[in-house]
């Protein structure tokens, strides 16, 4: 929980742009070993879920986490304890929880979730299934929007830049960003979400 807590507090630091950032998340230890996240920006919804994965596969022996993405309306959070908030996203969200399969590890739920957009979760679910502590770890330091060069990380983890580079193409960590880009982009008026 440690671990989540804090990939939650790095979350809220997050700068889309110089004057934009994700702002507080809230995050919860929700029955025993569960756990809830709420993301105010809800397009960053999927590279939160990613970011809290690979920390806390990051970190060899550690348990596996499960991640329901909720994108849905939010009607009343009280505090920073979310036990309390009401809205569709807590309901999709543990409906999807509740129905995912063993092995499963991704699932979107929501209003208007095409069939594209839950591809994308499925393709991810896949590709992050392989990931070693390692891959994870080094897809953690990328994954923030405002992500550090990747000579920073690789100082920071203490391996070579090309060591980086490997561990993140291991991770499939390319295609990854170009999905979350995808995922991210506005929607104009009138055009349907990817």
């Amino acid at each position: 929980m440690e671990v989540l807590s804090a990939a939650a507090t790095d979350i809220a630091d997050w700068h889309i742009t110089e004057n934009t950032a994700v702002e507080a998340t809230r995050f919860t230890r929700y029955r025993g070993d569960g756990w809830q996240i709420l993301v105010t920006l809800g397009h960053f919804g999927l590279r939160a879920a990613l970011s809290m994965y690979a920390r806390l596969a990051g970190v060899p022996g550690l348990p596996s986490t499960r991640i329901a993405v909720g994108l849905a309306s939010v009607d009343h959070v009280p505090g920073p304890d979310l036990s309390d908030a009401h809205g569709a996203a807590f309901v999709v969200s543990g409906r999807a929880l509740a129905g995912m399969a063993r092995g499963e590890r991704l699932r979107l739920a929501g209003d208007r979730i095409n069939p594209l957009r839950a591809a994308f979760f499925g393709l991810l679910d896949d590709r992050i299934s392989d990931w070693t502590p390692e891959q994870a770890e080094a897809v953690a330091h990328a994954i923030a929007p405002d992500a550090p060069t990747q000579s920073a990380i690789a100082a920071t983890l203490g391996i070579s830049p090309q060591a980086l580079s490997s561990r993140l193409a291991g991770a499939r960590w390319p295609a990854i960003r170009r999905i979350l880009h995808a995922w991210e982009r506005p929607v104009p008026p009138g055009e349907e979400p990817a």
